[in-house]
């Protein structure tokens, strides 16, 4: 039985609890103090609930990181310290340079989940014969923007039909969208970086999905790809597919 640590007790943990796969267990939750006395509830002694990763005194099998850039800019460097494995969901964090250096020089393994979008295999095929343009595009409902940055750029309440919000760089978008934006850094790690991915932002009333759209050229030719997914009903903000890709992860592990 192999067991992962799990950073984060949100929306997208839940996500991942309910479908662990078999030969895979929990055995450590790193959440706030606050969610302690639910995860003891939910699991009694079979799950240890920490503050941080650093009070584990085993070696987890898999860390996989389900809660924020904060967490991965807070723990990722300590975690791969260790010689653990990291898997990260919220890859936005590594729009800071300094921080993907830090990580990536850590020691440990450090695996980026392909989240929310496809085709990341082809576009890093892509790349190793030259990338010339990547864009990478996202539309999301009203509800999946609130609480963003956003609402300082346009009045999601007055919107009535899909209209592009936010254009600029992926290292821009997942600056100031860190709960939305991740996929850009996705995109953006994959192929042609986080300056020279174009990204583009919308915001559509029309839809209930979470549409994104990549279009890459270069010396190979050329892809375009639209992926329409449903968010997770507990949370706008996240696609049902970003959670499925932390548990392919675990999949992989239970047959590694």
């Amino acid at each position: 039985m192999k067991k992962i640590m799990l950073i984060g007790f949100g929306a997208m943990a839940q996500a991942v609890i309910e479908r662990l796969p078999a030969g895979v267990a929990i055995g450590w939750i790193v959440a706030r103090e606050s969610h302690h006395a639910e995860i003891r509830a939910q699991f009694g002694d079979a799950v240890k609930a920490l503050t941080s990763p650093m009070d584990c005194t085993q070696t987890p099998d898999l860390v996989l990181e389900c809660a924020s850039q904060q967490a991965v800019a807070q723990f990722g460097e300590a975690i791969l310290g260790r010689g653990w494995h990291l898997a990260v969901i919220s890859t936005g964090a590594l729009a800071d340079s300094a921080l993907e250096q830090c990580l990536q020089g850590a020691g440990g393994k450090l695996t980026l989940l392909s989240g929310a979008v496809a085709g990341i295999d082809g576009l890093a095929a892509a790349k190793e014969g030259g990338l010339e343009r990547v864009t990478y595009q996202s539309r999301k409902s009203p509800a999946s923007w609130r609480g963003s940055y956003a609402e300082q750029l346009i009045d999601l309440n007055a919107v009535s039909e899909a209209q592009v919000f936010f254009e600029g760089s992926a290292r821009e978008a997942a600056r100031l969208f860190p709960a939305n934006a991740n996929v850009a850094a996705t995109v953006a790690l994959g192929g042609v970086g986080m300056d020279e991915t174009r990204v583009q932002l919308m915001v559509d009333p029309l839809t209930r999905r979470n549409t994104h759209t990549l279009h890459v050229e270069g010396l190979f030719g050329e892809f375009h790809l639209e992926l329409s997914g449903l968010p997770l009903a507990s949370n706008p903000k996240t696609s049902t597919l970003a959670a499925l890709s932390a548990v392919r992860a675990c999949r992989e592990l239970a047959l590694s």
